[in-house]
């Protein structure tokens, strides 16, 4: 919507010595002029002044019934993320901040998380595989689901919880506050100064907690099945050996990059696309979170689809 209006204001000022008159007009919406002029005893000044081509988009909002006037982006984030990553166009020095808090600072909860899932699975296995006098499987059958399953799906979903609402918050915030506009203003690309970071971060983060994951819930899954049930540690580990392979764990590190990716990108997209105040901030959080998880467990779905077909064999050596 393109708005038109024109002011004439005029301003008297009086004294005993002389009289001053200004009068001046503004036209809005193309390349006019702004005339401003003075006149005196004798004299007279007039200024033309360029005023530039102002175009507003007004979306009504109706949670407040104030207009609302959105910063409209053409090309798409997530190409331009990608297409500045393979450029190298990235702020580094954000980069490492972002890996930071993705990285060290979700170790603890991941790791802890991880132990505890482990603890549970073993609780079952180790209770149906013991009727069927198949204790030295329980190893194998462990390492394969954490491998491909758990380890990736559970470290995603706590740093969806703990890192995407923090995304979605923080860019949430900024986009009601308009600091992303003062980016603009500033020379700076919002979205390779506040996206582009958090989706390299993510994407690299992620494969390392699972790693570290995987160590720990198979760790402490031999220390229950040892402490608790009598298998020993030695069976569980050296049924898991011959049962995993080197593309299991290929497999549960590409899952958790894409993994990373979507949660990255979904967060930070509902968070530079925040309005209505601080109402809006908790909705894209709570959704940006729920759209994670779904994103999360659909790509599960279609990667295990991929990569695991046909029957397996990798028990065969552990009965």
């Amino acid at each position: 919507m393109q708005t038109t209006s024109q002011l004439h204001p005029t301003y008297y000022f009086s004294s005993r010595r002389s009289s001053i008159r200004s009068n001046s007009s503004m036209k809005l919406g193309g390349w006019n002029s702004s005339q401003l002029g003075f006149t005196g005893r004798g004299q007279s000044l007039r200024f033309l002044t360029p005023i530039h081509k102002t175009r507003l988009f007004v979306i009504s909002d109706a949670d407040d019934g104030h207009a609302y006037a959105p910063v409209l982006e053409e090309d798409s984030n997530t190409n331009h993320v990608i297409i500045q990553t393979l450029k190298g166009k990235v702020h580094w020095r954000n980069t490492l901040q972002q890996l930071e808090r993705v990285g060290p600072k979700s170790v603890g909860v991941c790791l802890l998380t991880s132990a505890f899932v482990g603890m549970a699975f073993t609780i079952q296995f180790v209770r149906e595989f013991t009727r069927l006098g198949l204790n030295q499987s329980v190893g194998g059958v462990l390492a394969l689901a954490f491998s491909r399953e758990l380890s990736p799906v559970v470290t995603s979903i706590v740093v969806a919880g703990r890192i995407g609402s923090a995304f979605a918050a923080e860019l949430g915030t900024m986009q009601v506050s308009e600091q992303t506009d003062t980016l603009r203003v500033l020379g700076s690309n919002p979205v390779d100064y506040l996206v582009t970071p958090r989706v390299i971060a993510s994407s690299l983060a992620l494969p390392f907690l699972t790693l570290m994951c995987f160590t720990v819930g198979m760790a402490s899954s031999a220390l229950l099945a040892d402490s608790v049930y009598g298998i020993s540690i030695n069976i569980i580990l050296d049924s898991a050996q011959r049962a995993l392979r080197s593309w299991d764990i290929i497999s549960a590190m590409i899952k958790s990059q894409v993994f990373g990716m979507i949660i990255s990108i979904v967060s930070c997209a509902w968070g530079v696309t925040t309005m209505g105040g601080a109402k809006g901030v908790g909705e894209s959080t709570t959704s940006a979170v729920v759209i994670s998880l779904v994103g999360i467990f659909m790509a599960d779905f279609a990667l295990s689809y991929c990569f695991f077909q046909g029957a397996g064999d990798s028990l065969k050596n552990c009965v």
